[in-house]
């Protein structure tokens, strides 16, 4: 069906010589039907213009047909990222002003200014554009249904980037309250990659129903050119994830583009790349850097000069992931390999922004298996494959925050705002027994906690009507609404006796320390501690007798996707396939095919073998850094158990070694499914990993504020609020409705344990177990890295290879074994 497209648009569409794309008139279709749209369109298609143009056609003389422009709010969009909303109304301000529509466009973020944010309230522009937190806030408030109640259209954009997680239950239920305000309102959601549109389609949709969606799909954009970087001299790395032997050919590239969009997986590499490039720039090109731990002034600075054209390169992280629109950039290069499909078709697009022209993009791997990855990651961009994450059940922490939006905003009935809840498919799912648990914990904070008047929320009255026990709860509420906790960072100190912290050795990452139990050794600034005890936000330690089992890493970690591992494991058997590798990756694959065996689809392959007086075992698992440094927290505890003797263990995102005193002639007993009901549990609950995830939900479902009135509470002082909380509820209430959603969280953002059952499973059929009388090719990636991991991954390259060539001439050789091995 084609819409009636107002002639003022077609006519500034003609005047910019451009052509209304047939998406675009879709999207408008749909909306002229009254019905949801989902569009799925390639970065550059005008997918932003897509979704706002139903807008832009309701303000028209045309459609006015002489009547006043609409009062009130018309339309809200939704981003993931404060930087879009700033960008989406630079880029919008042109049409509307060119056109001449009587359309007033604002943003609503934390940034806002809280007499602007007031104004908002009772005078909204026509236009919001803001993000999950934002909006649920405004709900929060009693004028909420009136600011609401004429809302034509919600407008989502990127929504791959937050509909799977926290953010994407809060925009879920933020959805059913907007529904039952406005009942006659459209949603659509615009995103560029996405490999499951049903599903988003279904997550879209009042009460998961997809007929209501129409699917439109965008039209197709010139192929990505895509090409991966190999070393002057053809010799691909061993080790190392920094690609750093690519700075000089890096820096080519950059004087012979225009600008160069360079992105890396973690904020250390970024700074690291960064610094590399300022150490060879002869010509003091202009080069800058961007990532999230960046103040935000410094962000600013430097998008201001992108847009400008400032800038020969940009060195950034996922902090740019998402559509901010510079249409100069005509190289995108990513160091290191992508971890997904999707996420490179993601990053490609940030070159030319421009659906007619193709992107370009370079690839930089690592080391060896990096260069499968890529060349997979390639091969599926040429296929236009893509990976994504599965949608999860709604946190009941997140549901917990929603309803206490409510109640701020006005009273309620339970039984109406369950339906309305169960509308979203995230909680369809919630039956009547689990919300008399939520509305009891946002009534008192669970029954263990109920004789503490500061946990008492909200009040029911005999009709089943529910109201805020006291108005000053509302403030408390906006004060500390939100769904992204700051990862803290823990001192380490060397226990000085009684409990003590003496001097500091540094810090590490919360999420990292989060693992460790009393009696855990890792490694540290070129140290081997011994962990005495975990308090406040400190980590007390002392020197290690042995040395250490644990590696220890910073930086986030984005996990390996599953259909690219899959990918990679297809290649490695594909032996047709390896000539179109260079000759010494070619070698490396060929030398493993003889000397063991290949880890195909389906199998988990073992290697055992001795080197410098250690006994190793590699399982080569391709599940994700995540599941792998997991599996050998559990692996290393199990062997401990059976008198094994282990030494320690590192991972990798294909693989996990894990050496020790005795050999493991047999690994089948390591890897049974009981692991995760006995080992998994005693590890989670004696790590710091399940208080942890309990002090994130208990701040999201308002059981512990960050902030009063006047003050803000510290990290520390929140650790110690819901530590004491943690241990009442441990001992009183396991049941308790926080204590299950701490659960959801360990079980999967923070061990990947989806991953490690399916792996556990396979390995029940598929275990491969092959004894060898030194290391295997395949084995010397992982292998390089142990002992390696206290120090910055780059600074370490150059001595990474030394040790790498020493451990690939013995791999490498195809005689017997060497003298005095093992």
């Amino acid at each position: 069906m084609q819409p009636d497209v107002p002639p003022e648009i077609a006519e500034w569409f003609a005047g910019r010589d451009w052509r209304l794309r047939q998406h675009q008139r879709d999207m408008l279709a749909a909306s002229d039907a009254g019905r949801n749209a989902l569009l799925v369109a390639d970065t550059g298609a005008g997918k932003t213009l897509a979704g706002f143009l139903p807008t832009l056609a309701d303000f028209t003389p045309t459609r006015l047909e002489g009547r006043e422009p609409p009062e009130g709010l018309h339309t809200l969009y939704v981003s993931p990222l404060k930087a879009l909303a700033h960008d989406v109304q630079r880029n919008l301000i042109t049409p509307i002003e060119e056109i001449g529509l009587p359309i007033r466009i604002e943003t609503r973020s934390g940034d806002t200014p809280s007499d602007r944010k007031k104004r908002q309230r009772t005078r909204p522009p026509h236009v919001l554009l803001t993000t999950p937190e934002s909006l649920s806030l405004l709900l929060s408030y009693p004028d909420s249904f009136e600011l609401f109640r004429g809302l034509k259209r919600i407008v989502i954009d990127e929504v791959h980037a937050f509909a799977t997680g926290k953010r994407g239950d809060l925009l879920a239920l933020a959805l059913t309250r907007l529904q039952a305000i406005a009942p006659d309102m459209q949603r659509a959601a615009l995103s560029a990659t996405l490999a499951n549109p049903q599903g988003f389609g279904e997550w879209l949709a009042p009460w998961g129903e997809i007929d209501t969606v129409e699917m439109v799909e965008g039209e197709a954009g010139s192929p990505a050119e895509v090409e991966i970087l190999l070393p002057l001299e053809e010799r691909v790395p061993w080790g190392g994830h920094a690609a750093t032997w690519a700075i000089p050919q890096l820096y080519e590239q950059i004087r012979a583009n225009r600008t160069t969009l360079i992105f890396t997986n973690t904020r250390f590499l970024a700074e690291y790349i960064f610094q590399n490039l300022w150490d060879v720039n002869e010509d003091n090109l202009p080069i800058g850097v961007h990532h999230g731990s960046l103040s935000r002034e410094a962000r600013r600075k430097v998008e201001g000069a992108m847009a400008r054209g400032e800038l020969r390169a940009l060195v950034a992280t996922a902090s740019l992931d998402l559509g901010v629109d510079w249409g100069d950039i005509d190289l995108v290069v990513q160091m290191g390999a992508p971890k997904g499909s999707s996420r490179l078709l993601q990053r490609i697009g940030r070159a030319n922004h421009r659906l007619d022209q193709p992107s370009r993009a370079l690839l930089v791997p690592g080391n060896r298996f990096e260069f499968l990855e890529a060349t997979a990651a390639k091969e599926a961009v040429d296929e236009g494959q893509r990976d994504g994450e599965e949608f999860r059940p709604g946190g009941l922490d997140v549901l917990a925050q929603h309803v206490m939006a409510c109640a701020c905003a006005a009273p309620f009935q339970e039984q109406a705002l369950l339906a309305e809840i169960r509308s979203s498919l995230a909680y369809a799912w919630v039956d009547q027994q689990i919300w008399e648990r939520v509305l009891s914990f946002v009534e008192t904070g669970g029954y263990a906690l109920r004789a503490y008047d500061k946990f008492k929320r909200i009040v029911r009255d005999k009709d089943g009507v529910w109201r805020l026990s006291h108005p000053e709860q509302a403030q408390r509420h906006r004060m500390n609404a939100g769904i992204i906790i700051d990862s803290e960072m823990l001192e380490i100190r060397i226990t000085a006796g009684r409990g003590r912290g003496g001097r500091s050795l540094g810090k590490v990452e919360e999420r990292f320390a989060a693992t460790l139990s009393p009696g855990d050794t890792f490694a540290f600034a070129g140290m081997s501690l011994e962990v005495v005890k975990l308090q406040d936000m400190e980590v007390l330690v002392k020197a290690a007798k042995s040395s250490a089992m644990i590696p220890s890493y910073g930086g986030a970690r984005m996990p390996l996707t599953t259909h690219l591992a899959n990918r990679v494991r297809t290649m490695l058997v594909d032996r047709a396939g390896w000539s179109r590798f260079p000759d010494d990756v070619r070698e490396w694959l060929e030398v493993q095919d003889w000397r063991s065996r290949m880890p195909g689809p389906g199998q988990l392959l073992v290697e055992s073998f001795p080197h410098a007086k250690r006994h190793y075992s590699v399982y080569y698992t391709f599940e994700g850094w995540n599941a792998n440094q997991s599996l050998g927290m559990l692996i290393t505890r199990r062997m401990e158990d059976r008198g094994l003797m282990p030494g320690g263990f590192v991972a990798n995102d294909y693989s996990l070694a894990v050496w020790g005193l005795k050999p493991v002639t047999d690994p089948a007993p390591l890897l049974s499914p009981d692991i995760l009901q006995d080992e998994f549990i005693e590890w989670v609950q004696g790590s710091h990993l399940l208080r942890r995830a309990f002090r994130e939900v208990a701040v999201i479902g308002g059981l512990v504020e960050r902030q009063h009135p006047g003050k803000r509470k510290t990290g520390k002082q929140v650790t110690f609020s819901t530590d004491l909380i943690y241990d009442v509820l441990r001992k009183y209430e396991p049941d308790h409705v926080l204590l299950e959603a701490a659960w959801a969280d360990a079980r999967t953002r923070m061990t990947d344990v989806g991953r490690l059952g399916s792996l556990l499973d396979r390995s029940a059929d598929q275990l491969v177990h092959v004894e060898l009388d030194r290391v295997s090719p395949l084995a010397v990636p992982v292998m390089v890295v142990i002992g390696r991991e206290t120090t910055p991954q780059g600074s370490v390259d150059d001595e990474l290879l030394l040790e790498a060539e020493s451990l690939a001439g013995a791999a490498m050789r195809v005689d017997g074994p060497l003298e005095g091995e093992g």
